[in-house]
């Protein structure tokens, strides 16, 4: 039997109304009508319906009719751009499961397994494990209690670091050799009605000049200039920043006049907004708490851009380092992906430490909407935030389970929901989710599960003093979050990490990958239990969040694709790297990813009008393909485009650290030109820093 027809009559059965689980089809709507429809939702419905009988066995009896109306719909002006898209996963998934099965032959095997089971059981825990052993084997007995402990145990286990060197020099003052960094959104105001804008008359003159500009980027739910104070998240980060400091000065943690550095990077959704950021922050913090204890900088794209064009460019010429230049200016800035501001926090960091503080040792990012809860912290943890930081397990060195020799030169904490920290500080934000949550695309592709397990084992994991004592046995992070995560400045100068430019999501777990195998020792996160901070998104974005549930799912097709592509264009197996990071991080780099995307794209659609979300259905379907047909159109044209990514903005990353290094040198021995681009720094450096 050919190989490919395997998996099309695992769609077929699939697909078909025979497959019942507790009295339901699962797929009840997969049928084409005998009438052409006469509206948008049934034409959706037939559309997809059509791309999902294509997908299996030419045996349907519906199959010929299915191309021939997929066709008639690809000339139609409002539906040719989705057909479009379907057709181009028609082309394409047959390739990748005939690929994947010659590189797999095991995989084969499961398809066969899957279909006796289809064609032998009708209980819902042997169709799931059918369906997940062939396409999301990450969440393989996760969906009930029994084997999850095992599970996580098992992934503890696997993370396990036996420590055989402490940190020599670990931070032992950690405001005054530590800069925080975090990132703020920013777009113009929500309405053009004046009079709701919180600004001054003449921020308010200035920010309705560029209402009518073009907008260049789009971001989940940046902050609207303008918003009151009170529901200002970048505000009330820094505040609690702040309290977070005071609390450290009442423990006697803080030195006399000591001053955390925190720097923030500004992306906005419209370039005339760049020189509005520090007026309108200064604005804020006038009638503002006093931050007494933080010396803040904000660096916007027109910041970077200086910095490449006065210190950079001139230095990487006086150095006779020519290449990659224009590199260097592709990945060096704020504005676009979150990639790119994700890459350049850390960075600028070890620029802080060359040409403004050498003191500086490590730096740690947070989010903004995320405080520490200080009394909970010492009380539940033994820990004020910033003793976490002092422990010489932070840079110490090991061997991982394998044998590798690593450095965990970066430090990972965790998180606690707003409204579960009364429960415990260590309850975790991510829990296992119910079955009755399953859906439709939840089927095909379920991170809820992998998640869930990799925050018990690895966020939630305490060092106990049994297996793992937290003095010779600790465990290494892969999955960590935007914020809660640092790393020393040294490692980050020798390592050289970063996170590529057009990762839109998941840029925190990309960021490690890029020198996950690349020297030895190998760069590792160290998980350290108690170092939490509250989450209080909901308090400033619930509405936001729900607004954009859609973008945020079609976000993860783009990750998966994204990632996927990613894995193969590293220089070592993607088997390797998926070993690693599995179960969450990995469950988004598959072998299979256009087949993973088309199908939950297909049965989210299906859901969606299966529960009278016809409008829902129809933007879902617009925005999806639109989005996707743009990214697929790039990474099929080429033998995977994200190698070149990858090549081109190493280069680039080389380029600056390099620079550092060279820069570092001559100031030693007194060079005069590098003297005076240090002067031009400090100034720049001035001109970001924020009087609060």
């Amino acid at each position: 039997m050919n190989n490919v027809n395997v998996f099309r009559q695992f769609i077929s059965i699939l697909i078909s109304k025979d497959i019942q689980a507790d009295g339901r089809s699962f797929f009840e709507l997969v049928a084409l009508n005998d009438q052409v429809p006469d509206d948008d939702s049934k034409i959706l419905h037939e559309i997809i319906s059509c791309f999902l009988v294509l997908m299996g066995t030419e045996t349907n009896p519906q199959y010929q009719s299915a191309q021939t109306r997929l066709s008639d719909y690809s000339e139609q002006p409002k539906w040719n751009q989705l057909v479009s898209f379907l057709d181009t996963g028609l082309k394409n998934i047959p390739g990748e499961i005939r690929q994947y099965i010659q590189e797999n032959p095991e995989f084969e095997n499961k398809l066969i397994a899957a279909l006796r089971t289809f064609s032998d059981k009708q209980d819902l825990e042997d169709i799931l494990g059918a369906l997940r052993a062939v396409l999301f084997p990450e969440g393989i007995d996760l969906d009930g209690p029994g084997k999850r402990e095992e599970k996580i145990a098992s992934l503890r286990q696997k993370r396990n670091v036996h420590i055989e060197k402490l940190n020599p020099n670990p931070v032992e003052n950690p405001a005054v050799e530590m800069v925080f960094t975090s990132n703020m959104l920013l777009t113009i105001p929500l309405t053009t009605d004046e009079d709701k804008w919180h600004l001054s008359p003449s921020l308010k003159s200035r920010a309705g000049r560029i209402m009518d500009e073009a907008q260049q980027y789009w971001y989940d739910h940046p902050i609207p200039l303008g918003t009151a104070p009170e529901n200002n998240e970048v505000l009330y980060g820094l505040q609690g920043l702040e309290e977070m400091l005071k609390f450290e000065a009442s423990q006697n943690n803080l030195p006399e006049e000591a001053k955390l550095t925190v720097i923030l990077s500004a992306s906005t959704t419209h370039n005339g907004i760049h020189p509005l950021v520090k007026d309108y922050f200064s604005y804020l913090l006038e009638n503002a708490e006093p931050l007494s204890h933080i010396n803040l900088h904000i660096f916007t794209e027109d910041d970077t851009e200086a910095l490449l064009n006065e210190v950079l460019i001139p230095l990487a010429d006086h150095f006779g380092m020519a290449d990659s230049i224009q590199a260097l200016r592709d990945v060096f800035g704020v504005d676009g992906e979150y990639g790119r501001h994700y890459s350049f926090l850390k960075a600028v960091t070890a620029f802080w430490q060359v040409f403004i503080n050498p003191q500086i040792k490590a730096t740690f990012k947070i989010d903004l909407d995320q405080v520490f809860p200080q009394q909970e912290l010492l009380e539940q943890g033994g820990f004020s935030a910033l003793q976490h930081f002092t422990t010489p397990l932070w840079g110490a060195s090991g061997r991982d389970e394998q044998g590798r020799e690593v450095e965990l030169a970066m430090i990972a904490g965790s998180l606690v929901n707003h409204d579960d920290i009364s429960k415990s500080l260590f309850y975790p934000d991510v829990q296992f989710p119910s079955k009755e949550k399953l859906t439709a695309d939840g089927l095909v592709f379920y991170s809820a599960l992998p998640q869930a397990q990799s925050t018990e084992a690895e966020m939630m994991c305490r060092y106990d003093g049994k297996n793992l004592d937290g003095s010779k046995e600790v465990i290494q992070r892969v999955h960590v979050t935007g914020g809660t995560n640092g790393i020393l400045i040294d490692a980050l100068r020798r390592h050289r990490p970063f996170t590529p430019s057009n990762i839109g999501r998941a840029e925190d777990q990309a960021y490690l990958l890029s020198v996950l195998f690349a020297s030895q020792p190998a760069l590792r996160y160290l998980h350290k239990p108690g170092l939490i901070m509250r989450h209080d998104k909901q308090i400033f974005a619930g509405d936001a969040i729900s607004a954009a549930a859609s973008g945020k799912k079609i976000g993860d097709y783009v990750r998966i694709l994204l990632f996927s592509y990613y894995g193969r264009a590293l220089p070592w197996p993607m088997e390797k790297t998926k070993d690693l990071i599995d179960p969450f991080t990995g469950c988004f780099m598959t072998a299979i990813s256009l087949t993973i995307v088309y199908l939950r794209f297909a049965f989210e659609i299906l859901a969606k009008l299966n529960q009278g979300s016809i409008e829902a259905a129809i933007d879902f379907a617009s925005a999806g393909a639109a989005r996707l047909n743009k990214l697929l159109d790039w990474l099929l044209a080429d033998d995977n485009p994200m190698k070149e990514i990858y090549d081109y903005e190493k280069s680039g990353w080389d380029l600056y650290y390099s620079i550092l290094d060279e820069t570092e040198n001559a100031v030693k021995k007194e060079d005069q030109f590098v003297l005076n681009i240090k002067e031009k720094m400090q100034k720049i450096a001035r001109n970001t820093f924020i009087h609060t």
